[in-house]
């Protein structure tokens, strides 16, 4: 069974003794025949009366309560950027260069080799 909030708990509470009131001041008394002479019956029909206006009251006062305030709105926040470091080298980087290569005292030639850093 889901929980029941405090207002809806409330208006019925309220409708139950509203209810019940209306019930108990119609029930006929069996016991005595009560007539308007005695004064039983303006006192009978003056509490109902009250009831049903007190009633209409406290519904009113349940009902008329402020409403709700509306969701907050939803609001984007940016984050910062986040640096991140690359990936550590797995092994040596190696380029190719070219470099001067002496054949004898006097003759050179360019060739193309291999250095890893």
């Amino acid at each position: 069974m889901p929980a029941l909030s405090l207002p809806i708990l409330a208006r019925k509470g309220v409708c139950a003794a509203l209810l019940g009131t209306a019930l108990l001041s119609a029930a006929p008394f069996s016991v005595t025949s009560v007539s308007a002479r005695d004064g039983r019956n303006g006192a009978l029909i003056g509490g109902a009366a009250a009831g049903v206006i007190g009633g209409l009251a406290v519904g009113a006062l349940l009902n008329g309560a402020a409403p709700p305030p509306p969701p907050a709105r939803r609001v984007y926040v940016e984050e910062e950027p986040v640096y991140v470091a690359p990936p550590p080298r797995r092994g040596p980087i190696c380029h190719y260069e070219r470099r001067k290569v002496w054949l004898d005292e006097v003759e050179f030639t360019y060739r193309r080799v291999e250095v890893c850093e």
